[in-house]
């Protein structure tokens, strides 16, 4: 099978790449009459990326914000409503208005070069079946690829260890002394729900700062974006967006807080059947570890055009990747928001547009 382009991932960096495909022209493959064409392929077996895969406690209230999509803004929700379902219908309606090629679900397991044309095809392995393309677009995010640190005894302990991904929800740990890993928003929102029916003990590997006042995306979301661009495009891997903002003081810190369940303890240096031990050799027992410790991008079936250097980064320019102009990385280094995300899929395209005529 082929298409022109091949965008790998039906999130929203991916959902964006296909609206500037289709309103540039290209048509749904496979279509041997027409003279571009393009594919989404999604290994979900539903709409909505990542976010169908979310915790159930986790409800549009209490996320972050959704950008709306390409010409479609987000339609009103219940603040109650589950992000695991309100999102996904979101995601569905766009995919069903702009008639999107997506095939579902497939995953792609490796991406190559035909051959050393520069200019020639790239094959895409998928669980489907293999895609030969003029380019690629990916757009697979990071939900597959968690941070799972590495500690001393760690498969010695007795009790549950899981990641965020994992997560369902509180009830689970009714009962039960949890440490929480990590210093993000995930780690504080499940620090929030946890800490109220259970005993918590929140263990960070550097002290999380709290924004005094409100973030203003006008000012200093240009300054982290200029930071993080700065970053690939010298081919260091790039950082969260929200490592270089901080943590706000939303409701569930302030609810946390109030507790006294925000109460952050240095990284204990081991781990033993029964609990965690600290660096002065004060045990801590308990019952679960939730490693809230972050994601990395899901690239590993890049790996066969050897993109990522002896840092772990890839050289970047704009979304292009530099050593391959015919792949591009959507929802990767300055666009993790969904804004970001929005723009990099128009980019992506409108560069690939110029690549492919010319």
């Amino acid at each position: 099978m082929r298409a022109t382009v091949i965008v790998i991932g039906a999130g929203q960096a991916g959902l964006s790449a296909g609206y500037h495909l289709t309103h540039r022209g290209f048509r749904p493959a496979p279509d041997d009459s027409a003279e571009r064409t393009f594919v989404i392929l999604d290994a979900n077996p539903a709409p909505g990326g990542a976010w169908q895969h979310r915790w159930e406690s986790l409800h549009m209230a209490t996320v972050n914000g959704i950008f709306g999509l390409p010409g479609f803004p987000v339609p009103q929700t219940d603040p109650d409503e589950p992000s695991r379902e309100a999102v996904p219908s979101y995601f569905a309606a766009f995919e069903q208005l702009n008639r999107l090629p997506i095939h579902r679900p497939v995953k792609a397991t490796s991406v190559s070069r035909a051959d050393d044309d520069p200019r020639g095809e790239l094959i895409v392995e998928t669980s489907a079946g293999q895609w030969h393309s003029r380019a690629i677009i990916n757009a697979t995010g990071t939900w597959n690829n968690p941070v799972l640190p590495r500690y001393p005894g760690q498969d010695l302990f007795t009790g549950r260890q899981l990641h965020t991904r994992d997560y369902v929800s509180a009830d689970e740990f009714a009962g039960q002394r949890v440490a929480i890993v990590g210093g993000g928003i995930s780690a504080v929102q499940q620090l929030d729900e946890i800490s109220r029916v259970s005993t918590t003990f929140w263990f960070t590997r550097t002290e999380p700062v709290f924004r005094d006042g409100p973030f203003r995306p006008e000012f200093e979301g240009r300054e982290v974006i200029a930071k993080i661009t700065a970053a690939v495009e010298a081919g260091d891997p790039p950082g969260s967006i929200v490592a270089n903002t901080g943590l706000m003081w939303s409701p569930y810190a302030i609810a946390a807080r109030e507790r006294g369940a925000l109460v952050r303890r240095p990284m204990f240096s081991a781990i033993e059947s029964g609990g965690v031990r600290a660096a002065d050799g004060s045990f801590t027992p308990v019952d679960a570890i939730l490693w809230a410790t972050g994601f990395r991008p899901d690239l590993a079936h890049l790996k066969p055009l050897g993109l990522t250097n002896e840092r772990g980064g890839i050289v970047m320019h704009g979304t292009q990747v530099a050593a391959e102009p015919r792949v591009h990385l959507i929802g990767y280094g300055p666009s993790q928001s969904t804004v970001g995300a929005n723009r990099a899929g128009r980019d992506a395209v409108r560069a690939l547009d110029r690549y492919l005529t010319g």
